[in-house]
């Protein structure tokens, strides 16, 4: 079905691209949001449709996210208090994101990609103080934050439908809402793409969207990318987490407006 999907089609050039892309991603992905952004146009380069590439993105994204979980969580950033209330919610969502996106008409699926990616970079850069807690800032429960659990569903629902952003609205519930430093927020952050990208892609796996060699060749860059973003996000001041969510949101809304 998927002519890509063959060691035929996957010539050294593609293999280097997706290696590449996905390092990057992995990166992006660990500390801020929108590698998609790459990795997606990529795929599509390779001459993935929209709708298999959206669903053969999810493979690289769920490795380099349960590769993120396990390292933060070896370093002790990963908040364990809250894990099922924050998951729930986003599990949620990410069903019905993943079916809409698996039915929705190819001809219509890119154009609202596009206008997903571009609204929710400029939301984020209206807007940046939602993602930087001050120091000291008491961490709220789920259960005492009502917004927190409906921007986890929207968010939930934001990637099923579309991998491309959804760090964004993720660092929004959990740092704008709940409150988490940016470190913290970045390791739920890749445990809750983890979980609605399983859901996701059990979804496409049944569409049978999914293009399995190019995915996991994406998902090996994805991985090793996730492993530096890791360090980086151990390493780095709350400032500069700050600056480089804000400087991806402006790349993130270039990628989407040029490709």
């Amino acid at each position: 079905m998927i002519g890509i999907d063959s060691l035929a089609a996957m010539n050294p050039w593609f293999i280097l691209l997706l290696l590449t892309v996905g390092l990057v991603a992995g990166v992006i992905n660990t500390l801020a949001g929108g590698g998609s952004n790459l990795t997606l146009p990529a795929l599509m380069v390779m001459g993935l449709p929209a709708d298999v590439a959206n669903a053969t993105n999810r493979v690289g994204v769920l490795l380099q996210s349960l590769t993120g979980v396990r390292d933060f969580d070896r370093h002790g950033q990963l908040p364990r208090a809250d894990l099922w209330s924050v998951l729930r919610p986003t599990l949620a969502g990410s069903v019905f994101g993943a079916i809409a996106a698996a039915y929705m008409p190819v001809a219509y699926l890119k154009p609202v990609l596009l206008f997903a990616m571009v609204s929710m970079a400029l939301i984020i850069l209206v807007r940046p103080a939602v993602i930087a807690p001050p120091l000291g800032t008491s961490v709220k429960q789920l259960k005492d934050c009502p917004e927190a659990f409906w921007g986890l569903f929207a968010a939930g629902i934001y990637g099923g439908f579309v991998q491309a952003g959804v760090g964004f609205v993720l660092i929004g519930a959990l740092a704008g809402t709940l409150r988490y430093d940016l470190v913290k927020t970045n390791a739920l952050k890749m445990l809750c793409t983890a979980a609605l990208t399983v859901a996701a892609l059990a979804v496409f796996i049944w569409q049978d969207l999914v293009a399995w060699l190019p995915g996991l060749v994406l998902g090996l860059g994805s991985i090793l990318g996730a492993k530096v973003g890791v360090r980086l996000a151990l390493k780095a001041s709350q400032r500069s987490l700050k600056w480089f969510l804000f400087v991806m949101t402006v790349v993130a809304s270039g990628f989407a407006m040029m490709s």
